[in-house]
């Protein structure tokens, strides 16, 4: 209702400064106008820029957890190497784990795909991890998810 009030307000002041300067032929058309005007400016500045009010500001969370460049340089790089690992295992063993780990295939569809067995596949996928983690290892990179300490 605020709103309102203010509307009603603005009008007046509005009619009486156009009123100082230069007469008013219909004051009913005129209030009309000027109020359908205010109101219409209200409704817009309402859903260019909405406030929503916040009572509790501790509740207001203004920390992004949005990496930094520096997070997302050190990412690149360690997918780049994990890409290197990846490339530097055997055929086999290589294309078991990009169907594994990366494409998210079942341990049985995988044995299904080569006509191995699921125990095979067992085997070459610890294989392939332990040799990856060996080639990033040497590169300095101890994890793919954090900072090292």
């Amino acid at each position: 209702m605020h709103d309102v009030d203010d509307v009603v307000q603005e009008s007046f002041l509005r009619i009486w400064k156009r009123r100082l300067a230069e007469p008013i032929l219909s004051s009913k058309a005129f209030l009309f106008k000027v109020a359908r005007n205010l109101a219409l400016d209200l409704v817009r500045r309402g859903q260019v820029s909405p406030i929503n009010p916040v009572r509790d500001l501790s509740a207001v969370n203004v920390v992004e957890d949005k990496r930094d460049a520096a997070d997302l340089a050190d990412v690149n790089e360690k997918m780049l190497a994990l890409a290197d690992a990846v490339a530097d295992l055997p055929t086999r063993c290589r294309e078991i784990i990009i169907l594994r780990k990366f494409k998210g295939l079942s341990q049985k569809e995988v044995a299904a795909h080569f006509a191995i067995s699921e125990r095979t596949v067992e085997v070459q996928v610890a294989r392939g991890v332990k040799r990856c983690e060996a080639y990033l290892r040497k590169r300095g990179i101890n994890s793919l998810y954090g900072h090292e300490k």
